[in-house]
């Protein structure tokens, strides 16, 4: 008999009642293989469209969780450089690392490309696996949970404003979604490039966090019209950049607040996929509409270096035990969060 462990885990794509606390085989480690125990484990709206079944073929049972923070348990044969008792991130996004997309760092395009949680086995269980080249050092200078909040986000962000919208020092930014995870590092990484953000959120409490993470504008879309308020703060201009994650249902009005030849970028599709452009205003505005799928290697690493001198910190809005797995992802599902929720076997 191999050794155990508890995982929350489903069997079945479905609604919340298919998680189930399992008692799982512990993930066996081959050579360049590292075996990490899980100290804790961020959520993502991807957890919940992977347990719906989004038409990718995982094997079952499988655990979701993509963001995972902990310590080395075990090194496989010819792992150097990682040392049991390591503090460690495991990488959300993995890929060759050979082909010619990796080498131009465009990593989340490479044929291999995978996200832990998603196309592998996740988080949410005590022990998780990963190649050596995947799990990444950390300090003490933030809290497990903390560390597990700032991976995926921040890579995704970062990729959006740097590399797909072409971000500058005195760019007006305006956020959709402030309050979430991606939001609240995408205001981080448009302050740290010496942008002015503008926050969109659905209460008071998440545009109050907003502020405290540097933007100037707030904009809460339950009692304001969003584009009448970008125009008032932008001189009628409009923003430069819209960072957009939230889909169907804030595009018509995203679209709306950019200036001519401003650039919307965006990751997500939580409210539907499906959104319409009226191609006259598109040409005649001449603006630039960008998707980006997670970010490269190159752009983990400066941000957790930037995490690391505290320049971008996580924002954590609750953590539950793994246990509590479906509660913490019914409080995500009801858009009540501010941040990431974390959970800690």
């Amino acid at each position: 008999m191999g050794l155990h462990m508890r995982a929350m885990a489903f069997a079945r794509h479905g609604e919340l009642d298919v998680l189930e606390l399992m008692d799982l085989p512990r993930p066996e480690i081959g050579p360049g293989e590292v075996l990490v125990e899980v100290k804790a484990c961020a959520l993502n709206h991807l957890d919940v469209w992977v347990r719906r079944g989004i038409g990718t073929k995982i094997p079952m049972p499988h655990i979701g969780g993509c963001e995972t923070a902990g310590v080395i348990a075990e090194t496989g044969p010819g792992v150097k450089g990682l040392q049991v008792g390591q503090r460690v991130l495991i990488s959300p996004g993995q890929s060759c690392g050979r082909c010619s997309w990796c080498n131009e760092s465009l990593d989340s395009l490479c044929p291999e490309f995978i996200i832990a949680g998603h196309q592998s086995q996740g988080g949410f269980a005590e022990y998780a696996k990963a190649r050596a080249c995947d799990v990444l050092p950390i300090s003490q200078a933030w809290s497990f949970a903390e560390w597990a909040a700032i991976p995926l986000t921040f890579v995704t962000a970062w990729n959006m404003l740097h590399h797909r919208a072409g971000l500058r020092a005195g760019d007006t930014v305006l956020i959709m979604g402030a309050g979430s995870g991606v939001g609240t590092a995408g205001i981080q990484v448009a302050r740290q490039a010496g942008a002015r953000v503008l926050a969109v959120a659905s209460s008071d409490e998440k545009l109050k966090k907003a502020a405290e993470l540097g933007a100037e504008v707030l904009i809460n879309y339950q009692t304001t019209d969003i584009a009448r308020a970008v125009r008032e703060a932008t001189g009628g201009q409009g923003a430069d950049i819209v960072f957009e994650h939230v889909g169907a249902a804030q595009w018509g009005a995203a679209m709306k607040c950019l200036r001519r030849n401003g650039r919307l970028v965006t990751c997500g599709a939580t409210t539907g996929p499906k959104v319409e452009i009226d191609l006259r205003f598109f040409f005649t505005q001449q603006l630039v509409v960008s998707g980006a799928y997670m970010g490269s290697r190159s752009e983990l690493l400066r941000c957790l270096e930037l995490v690391e001198r505290r320049e971008f910190r996580p924002v954590v809005d609750s953590v539950y035990p793994l246990e509590q797995l479906r509660a913490a992802q019914e409080r995500m599902e009801q858009r009540a969060v501010c941040g990431k929720i974390v959970v800690e076997p």
